[in-house]
Order: C-alpha cells, then structure tokens, then sequence
C-alpha cells in the first residue's frame, strides 16, 4: 500500500521504519526544514546539539531496541548522574536517601513521608486506579502540607500555572517511575546518551527509510487530508494544485493541528481536540566557559526564579564546553510568552549567577532562545477517555501525538515504541 506519513519527529520516524519494513510504499511529510520534531538539533556555534535536552533511561526498552535494529547499539552511553534542589539560596545535594535526609528546609517526619512515596511509587507497577485521582491532592496525602510546599509545588506552579491543581496522578507516577527505573541501588543512578546526540537515531533511521524505498520530504507542510464518503483519498501539500493520492495516511502531528488538518472528521472528534490543552515552552540554551555544578538534573525553589528547574547536560554528555538547558514553561495565553528572547536571556544570566556567584558576563559564551508551542499536554484526571480513538471514523485514516502514550511522559522510546504500534495496525 502506498501510505503516508504526517511528521518526522521519533513517533512519525517510528511509524515510517515499521511501515517500509513491512513493505509498504512511504512518503513521510515534515515541515520543519530538518528532522527531529523535539528531537531535533541545531549547530550552536559549531556545536550540533538539540533544541530542547533529553536523555535516556535503562529502561528505555523500545530504543534499546531500535539501536540494535540500525546497528549503533555501540553508540549508547551510560553514566552515573547527580541530581541537586536549590532552596533557600544554596545548592543541595538530591535523589537518594541520604541527600533527602540532610536536606535543609524540611522536618523529619516530613522527610520520611515523601522518602515513603517516592519509593512506593518506584516498586508500583499499575497506574490505572491513579488515572481519575488528582496528582496535587494524591501527593499532599502522602508527604503532607509542609514536603508538598517545600519540594512539589513549585514544580507544579512553575511548570503547569493555572493547570497545576488540575493534574493526573498517573501522570505524576510514571515520571517518578521511569527515573526509579535507571536507579542501580538506592544512592546511585545512571541516565544514558547518544554519541553525537539524538540526531545519531534520527539519521539512522531516516538512511533506513530511504534504503528500504521510503521516501521524506522536508519543509513540506501538509494542508490538509482529502476524504471521500468517509475514506481517506490522498493529501493536500502547501503550494501544490495536486492532491496526491495515498491508502492511508498516519498522523503524528500535534493533535491541536488536527481540526484545522482533518475538518471532514466528525463533529465530536473535533471538538473532542479542541477541548485538549498544551503547555508551551521557551528554552534557553547556555554555553558556558566554566561548569554551573556538578549535578545533571537541579530542582529550584526560589521565589526569584520562574522556573521549575535546568538541566545541566554536559554533566550526562562530555562537551568541551557547559551546556546549561533552562525551561520556561508557559501556558501560550500567559503575558510572558511574548517577551522577546533577550528578556528570558537576561532572566537565565541572573538565575546562573545567582547559583554561582562566580560567574561573569565573559563566562557567558553564547545563548540560544528556541520556543515550541505544543510542548506537553495537559493531562488531567480521566484523560484516558479524553481522547479519541487512534484509529478515526474515516477509514484509512490514523491520527496520535505523544498523548497517546499516556501515562508516560513523552520521550524518544515511548514514541519509537507507539509509533510502531501505529505502524502495524494501521495495516492490520
């Protein structure tokens, strides 16, 4: 069958591996003019790195598995990771029983509670019963009102806004659980990386498309999937008076594209997308003459910084220099969305030096603003039977974003593994 494929970033990337490998015919649409989605890279100042960080955990099973597919099992680095909380204007150690035990802010009972959840957390292994309860008010049960003010709030508030009450606990849970997951023994874990970044899978997987038939366009926005008597027929490309023909069509897309894509979808599966919300996200890259700390991962607390946290990323991939990730995430209706990047330049620059004094302006070797305006779904409670089915209404037509792996936060194996997954049964 001839199919289409609507997004390259790891789902869409997926889906396209699996369809060629089936022996199916596969054009892949992206209208960004590289691959990737989230994934995807830019040339920092000679530095190929990605726009938004990530990384890997033992855990990570389905790629794991396509590493061994393509054959770069043997570029996968592991490493053994630090994690730090910046409270009360001073660096603290975090993520082990010894570090929380000695945290300073923060009563004994309170410590052995949230100690008690995050290890309950780690050993559950069903999040169904979690999936209708609500994240905020499951995690105060646990560690209580002064370890949810201290340690959790901030993170809600500065990550979710207005949402930060309106949460899935399943949601919460599978994040503590994946980390949980890399821990080698309860004071040491280890998070992993790719030789050369994600665009080490990505190209792989796209040389494997190609090899195998499959055909990708780039800087090819989609205008809109074309549907006769309740079929789809083909595809409308941006700047072209032809309507290309196709069998089927598996979209990756961001599910808020979807109405303005697909309007011969039903009604209610319209409205069931439009009633689905996202939070957006200005990211601040930082490369930095000197490391910030020694830790990968660093929560913050601090009534001066807007941010839930940064990520340190040379700490898990050695670079010749720091490189420092710091999310702001915003709802895209909140007023410092549309600050320019030199306003969230200039927030970043007191933030790191706030952290460490040390630092001077010279120290500040070159920053990069990238905004992405589908950044996370918002997942309340209940939001399995939020969305719609994968497989729509209009025959040959199949529509999932990273949503769709819900409760797992999104990442690169869980949209290798779901893409697969849509893959096969799109042809099923």
């Amino acid at each position: 069958m001839r199919i289409a494929v609507l997004g390259a970033g790891p789902m869409g990337l997926a889906a396209a591996y699996q369809l060629v490998r089936d022996g199916h015919q596969v054009v892949l649409f992206e209208a960004d003019d590289r691959l990737g989605g989230m994934t995807a890279s830019f040339d920092f100042n000679g530095l190929l790195i990605e726009r938004y960080y990530h990384f890997h955990c033992l855990s990570d099973h389905g790629l794991l598995q396509m590493l061994d597919e393509l054959g770069i099992a043997d570029r996968m680095r592991w490493k053994e990771t630090h994690m730090g909380f910046w409270h009360r204007k001073q660096l603290q150690d975090w993520g082990n029983p010894v570090a929380l035990l000695r945290f300073k802010g923060l009563g004994f009972v309170s410590k052995v509670r949230y100690g008690l959840h995050a290890f309950c957390a780690t050993k559950r292994s069903s999040w169904h019963d979690l999936d209708n309860v609500s994240a905020s008010e499951w995690i105060k049960r646990w560690v209580g009102k002064s370890a949810w003010e201290t340690l959790w709030k901030p993170l809600f508030e500065f990550k979710f806004y207005h949402y930060a009450d309106n949460l899935s606990a399943a949601w919460i849970w599978s994040r503590i659980h994946r980390v949980g997951g890399s821990r080698y023994n309860l004071m040491r874990e280890k998070l992993g990386y790719l030789e050369g970044g994600s665009e080490t899978l990505l190209q792989a997987m796209a040389s494997s498309i190609r090899q195998g038939g499959g055909e990708i366009r780039l800087s090819c926005p989609v205008q809109q999937v074309r549907t006769n008597q309740g079929r789809v027929t083909g595809l409308q490309v941006k700047d072209s008076l032809i309507c290309e023909t196709f069998d089927k069509v598996v979209s990756t897309i961001p599910l808020p594209f979807v109405p303005q894509l697909i309007p011969d979808l039903p009604p209610a599966a319209l409205a069931r997308y439009r009633a689905l919300d996202n939070i957006a996200v200005v990211c601040v890259i930082v490369k930095l003459r000197s490391p910030l700390t020694d830790k990968f991962w660093l929560n913050i607390n601090d009534p001066d910084m807007d941010i839930p946290g940064l990520v340190e990323y040379s700490n898990l991939r050695p670079l010749e220099h720091a490189v420092v990730y710091v999310p702001f995430y915003l709802p895209a209706d909140h007023p410092s969305y549309a600050d320019t990047d030199e306003v969230f330049e200039g927030k970043v620059r007191r933030y790191l030096k706030t952290i460490k004094p040390a630092l001077v302006d010279d120290d500040f070797l070159d920053l990069r603003v990238s905004r992405y305006r589908y950044a996370q779904p918002i997942c309340p409670p209940g939001f399995s039977s939020a969305l719609p089915p994968y497989q729509t209404e209009i025959d040959g037509l199949w529509v999932a974003d990273t949503s769709y792996y819900y409760p797992n936060d999104r990442g690169i194996s869980e949209s290798l593994d779901f893409g697969r997954k849509l893959a096969k049964e799109a042809v099923a």
